[in-house]
């Protein structure tokens, strides 16, 4: 009985330790996509979208989630959102470049009735190559270009960069690059900021730590919670009973 138990434990450690192993890779191999400024590196994932797109149908007028690794994670989003129609192109640490270059693969074709956008957080990050709070903005609005010249009458929301404790001496930059694009929704039909920072906060001002994973990062289910509650009821407002 005891060499079974034991038999039992090496093996769950042995699990747990090639658990780490495939998990640290796929981490360094985002990483390295992250530090780049070249969108060819997510070719790969935006062939396997394409792939997904021929294998199934998709809901007409759909309302389509796209940006970082946040959307990717983003589990229980079809849930969360129902009886929305949705589709779900998020990818490891896009940047507000990589989807304007692939807008014509990932957005276009979908002719969505509404994009629910969140990107910008890997834009200003921490990192040697980050943008300013001006360049964020200035790739969003060709982003928008790209939408309203080609999707007249399509909705963006846009999912503001959200605090983290992993970055916060980034935040003021990001809080800047938030500001100029809640100023330009307010002046712009069809362009929606969603405002949910405040709720990002404890009482005490701080970071709530408990909306995020360990890695301080990326959201939680309680993080998750906090951008449903935001976003569920005006959709189904400004779109099908407004």
């Amino acid at each position: 009985m005891k060499r079974l138990v034991l038999k039992s434990i090496i093996v769950l450690c042995a699990l747990l330790v090639l658990g780490v192993i495939i998990i640290g890779f796929v981490v360094s191999s985002e990483f390295e996509k992250l530090e780049s400024d070249d969108p060819l590196v997510w070719e790969s994932t935006i062939k396997k979208f394409e792939k997904e797109d021929q294998r199934q149908k998709h809901p007409e007028e759909p309302v389509l989630f796209i940006g970082s690794s946040s959307i990717r994670f983003w589990r229980n989003l079809e849930k969360d959102m129902s009886p929305l129609p949705i589709i779900k192109r998020g990818f490891g640490g896009a940047k507000l470049r990589d989807i304007i270059h692939f807008a014509n693969r990932i957005i276009i074709p979908y002719q969505p009735k509404a994009i629910v956008l969140f990107a910008g957080t890997n834009d200003i990050s921490g990192r040697k190559n980050d943008k300013t709070p001006d360049e964020v903005f200035q790739d969003f609005q060709e982003l928008w270009s790209i939408i309203a010249g080609k999707l007249p009458g399509t909705r963006l929301y846009y999912l503001p960069i959200t605090p983290t404790s992993s970055r916060l001496d980034v935040w003021p930059r990001a809080m800047r690059a938030n500001h100029l694009i809640h100023t330009f929704a307010l002046e712009t039909d069809l362009v929606e900021y969603v405002q949910c920072t405040p709720y990002f906060f404890d009482e005490q001002g701080k970071v709530n730590v408990h909306l995020f994973w360990w890695d301080g990062t990326h959201l939680n289910k309680e993080g998750y919670a906090i951008w449903k509650k935001a976003i569920k009821h005006r959709l189904l407002k400004e779109l099908y009973f407004n």
